[in-house]
């Protein structure tokens, strides 16, 4: 004898396809997402894209920090921003701020900003002995760190710190590099800021 399929017990609603409803949202939860979304507005103005001083200190301003940006443009001032940044920077700073006890700064420097055949003289041969720059003393010991280096990007990286972080002397050619290089000769002894003070 062939089983009866028994009669279904669910009503039309508990066999229907599920399907979304018209449920309200509280509105505690609007007014919620309302204050966040004004809360992260307020936040990323006041600390993403404007002027913020412990991000540019010392600078005061955006206009006092473009003014201590690089020219941009001339590609060689490109190459001696990177001879800097890989052979000078490490004590001098990045900044061109120097570092207290170690190295000066370039930052107004009267080096920098002075007479470029005595600036020129200084990666060549080294400094040894007191030295005084921006009106502080050091007495320090720097090697020939651009005695290696061929004319061209000596002149570079000494173009960049004279017109970098504010600076605005002139630039240094090749020409004048090589010029000095002859006129030193094979010179392996440091120089001293009063021989160096003593150069025309």
């Amino acid at each position: 004898m062939s089983a009866q399929p028994r009669p279904s017990t669910l009503t039309a609603a508990e066999t229907a396809e599920p399907r979304a409803g018209d449920i309200a949202l509280p509105l505690w939860i609007i007014v919620l997402l309302f204050l966040l979304l004004y809360w992260g507005v307020v936040y990323f103005d006041q600390y993403s894209g404007g002027f913020s001083p412990e991000v540019y200190m010392p600078c005061r301003s955006t206009a006092e920090l473009a003014m201590y940006q690089p020219p941009a443009g001339a590609p060689e001032f490109a190459g001696g921003k990177t001879v800097y940044e890989n052979v000078c920077g490490l004590c001098h700073g990045t900044d061109g701020m120097g570092k207290p006890g170690q190295a000066p700064p370039f930052v107004n420097s009267e080096w920098a900003l002075g007479n470029p055949n005595r600036m020129i003289r200084i990666p060549l041969a080294g400094l040894t002995g007191p030295i005084q720059v921006a009106g502080q003393q050091y007495n320090l010991a720097m090697p020939a760190m651009g005695a290696a280096l061929p004319d061209d990007d000596l002149a570079a990286v000494l173009t960049y710190i004279r017109q970098s972080w504010g600076n605005k002397a002139s630039a240094v050619t090749p020409e004048q590099v090589k010029a000095v290089r002859a006129e030193i000769g094979n010179r392996t002894q440091p120089w001293t800021a009063e021989q160096l003070n003593a150069i025309q």
